[in-house]
């Protein structure tokens, strides 16, 4: 626990220290979550502890909802320091890339860990992180359709190959929108429920409180700010799922049903520090095969999983340039089965 609660708490103290201090600390938060990360993933070859199976981590559920409450108060202090405290234009863009990327890069796994819990105030906060980012829809997408149909046409997240980046975007903003509504509903019907307790409604009242409470901060520049965070971590929350499902399907049987899920349908990461970073999102395989296992406990086979050519974070700034991501991944999925890829 001491890898995930030093390399993501780092970043908190970070931007706390950036927004009132401001001046070199702005420089070295931005630089902590990307050229030191990144630095240190190819520079330290290591790869953080397989957990004994069945191992309990009471201290990684309490960092999980610390995060989720810290999150929270960074939105706040992100629209606060960059609408009020007086920094100059560069050291604004680069506070604001900074905020953005842990919203992306930390609460996005963070909430994500916390809607797979089995405790319902933890699913609550997981899903009104998402809604505080603008997109609350995600909690019952992933869940209801992105984890039932992985690997397959009917999953709006599953990239097929040749797809670039920003058609994947649009498309699974909204197709995973309307899909999670969809499930949603059906749920609410099956258990006899009034419409106020659709949960995209809810998700809509915090995106409203927190619309008017950065208006409140800084008027039309602290909304603007509010959205253009939201909207940078919304990239970075579907470049993740981009990347670890990119070019993977799953297999019918002669009845026409998809195969069960294995480690073949996920990309991984061995990079410990963006694992440390992001909660293990990057041992992707496990958590789609064993969805409730706390991350700490998350396992990673490099010999047999797929593994994506550089690190995670790495891999997403690729992404924005689509030819080039389509060249590096032709290479590691020539080293998959065939019929495990899409053609």
């Amino acid at each position: 626990m001491v890898y995930f609660a030093c390399a993501t708490l780092a970043h908190v103290a970070l931007l706390g220290l950036a927004s009132f201090v401001g001046g070199s600390l702005i420089w070295l938060a931005l630089l902590y979550i990307t050229l030191f990360t990144a630095a240190l993933d190819k520079f330290l070859p290591f790869v953080l502890p397989q957990m004994p199976e069945g191992t309990e981590f009471p201290t990684g559920a309490n960092l999980s909802v610390l995060l989720g409450g810290l999150h929270f108060a960074l939105l706040t202090l992100g629209v606060i320091s960059l609408s009020w405290f007086e920094h100059n234009v560069l050291e604004k863009l680069a506070l604001f890339t900074s905020f953005a990327l842990f919203f992306g890069q930390v609460s996005h796994p963070n909430a994500h860990e916390l809607i797979h819990r089995r405790e319902r105030y933890a699913r609550r906060l997981g899903r009104s992180v998402y809604a505080s980012l603008l997109m609350g829809h995600h909690a019952s997408a992933h869940v209801l359709v992105h984890h039932v149909h992985i690997g397959s046409e009917a999953d709006p997240n599953s990239a097929p190959r040749g797809l670039g980046f920003y058609r994947f975007f649009l498309n699974a903003w909204a197709e995973s929108y309307h899909k999670g509504r969809v499930q949603e509903s059906a749920r609410l019907l099956r258990a006899q429920r009034t419409l106020f307790s659709h949960p995209y409604i809810h998700d809509t009242l915090i995106g409203v409180v927190a619309c008017s409470f950065s208006f409140a901060i800084g008027g039309f520049l602290g909304l603007s700010l509010y959205m253009g965070l939201a909207l940078y971590a919304q990239v970075q929350i579907l470049l993740a799922d981009y990347i670890q499902h990119y070019g993977l399907r799953r297999l019918k049987n002669e009845a026409g049903k998809l195969e069960p899920v294995s480690e073949v349908h996920s990309w991984n990461s061995p990079h410990w520090f963006s694992a440390s970073l992001t909660l293990n999102a990057p041992r992707h395989s496990d958590h789609h095969m064993h969805p409730q296992r706390p991350y700490p406990a998350l396992r990673l086979t490099p010999q047999t999983m797929p593994t994506l050519p550089h690190s995670l974070p790495v891999m997403a700034i690729i992404a924005l340039y689509p030819p080039l991501y389509r060249k590096v991944m032709a290479r590691a999925l020539r080293d998959l089965p065939q019929q495990y890829t899409s053609a």
